[in-house]
């Protein structure tokens, strides 16, 4: 039976069961078994994962399994993925994308927040983009599933929070939050994209590849290459978001300091979507202010 590697937060198992579903309908499978691994960013919820290992900390033990022959592929959420993998293992699919947009959560916009509004985020790309539209707002450390992100909110931890509107309709919660405008925040790299990687030389890849979404593919390869020529990490503010047309991929993408005084905004058009990220890049970083540039590379 094929096996399918996730981390098992309801998210992740929810998104796992869409990869089964869909190579399922590809292969005529009668199942395909889903393999829970806890990886140390589910273990570790009191430090931002910049501190203690960055993206990894969502991949590694998922990696070690595949590369063990414990499973056949591993599921994750893309935005979640770090930029440079293995060369032993390859993104074999992606699904089709949903919604990219942040919602908030806890009020009814950005400008409706209290004054000296307190956010729980733990990605810096929120933080430094909610600070640059309202920089009296401050932001806190906010980590674990969805669940336990709303019932801290709940309880008033904080006056308001961000979630990735994909991972909420996911989980069935379409009317949780007010969807933020793209022209007023830029999502995360890769965000609302699930995808599949499997060994690189292996016989799941073809397999995995039959559920493939070119267009997302794409979309996704272009916003990675981009973080690629940044040199972003973890503790990197980056947007980014390509939109696929015809012939051509076109990337748009912001990059901030952590406290949003600063930003660099730009904009790239072409057909080859690792070409299109590496140009912005160093477009972007030609252009933007010694703060901006420091944080990179």
């Amino acid at each position: 039976m094929f096996r399918l590697g996730t981390r098992g937060s309801p998210l992740a198992l929810t998104q796992a069961g869409m990869v089964r579903d869909a190579l399922m309908a590809a292969h005529g499978w009668g199942d395909v078994e889903i393999v829970t691994i806890r990886t140390t960013g589910d273990r570790v919820q009191d430090r931002a994962l910049a501190e203690i290992g960055g993206k990894a900390l969502w991949t590694k033990e998922l990696d070690r399994a595949l590369l063990a022959g414990e499973v056949d592929a591993c599921v994750h959420s893309m935005k979640d993925v770090e930029t440079l993998r293995p060369e032993a293992i390859a993104i074999a699919a992606t699904l089709p994308r949903a919604d990219v947009r942040d919602r908030l959560i806890g009020a009814a916009s950005i400008a409706a927040l209290p004054d000296k509004a307190v956010i729980g985020t733990s990605s810096p790309r929120r933080a430094a983009q909610l600070r640059r539209l309202r920089p009296d707002v401050s932001a806190v450390l906010f980590r674990g599933n969805v669940d336990t992100r709303l019932g801290k909110l709940a309880t008033g931890e904080v006056d308001a929070t961000l979630l990735a509107a994909a991972g909420l309709e996911r989980l069935g919660r379409h009317d949780t939050g007010v969807a933020i405008p793209l022209d007023v925040m830029l999502p995360a790299p890769a965000q609302g994209a699930v995808g599949v990687e499997t060994l690189a030389d292996g016989p799941a890849r073809a397999l995995v590849a039959a559920i493939d979404h070119a267009p997302t593919h794409r979309a996704v390869a272009a916003e990675r290459a981009l973080l690629a020529g940044l040199r972003a990490d973890c503790h990197s503010p980056v947007a980014a978001l390509a939109v696929v047309g015809s012939e051509t991929l076109v990337l748009r993408a912001q990059l901030l300091t952590p406290d949003g005084s600063e930003a660099i905004e730009g904009t790239a058009e072409d057909a080859d979507p690792v070409m299109l990220g590496a140009r912005l890049a160093e477009e972007l970083l030609t252009r933007a202010p010694p703060a901006i540039r420091a944080l990179f590379g």
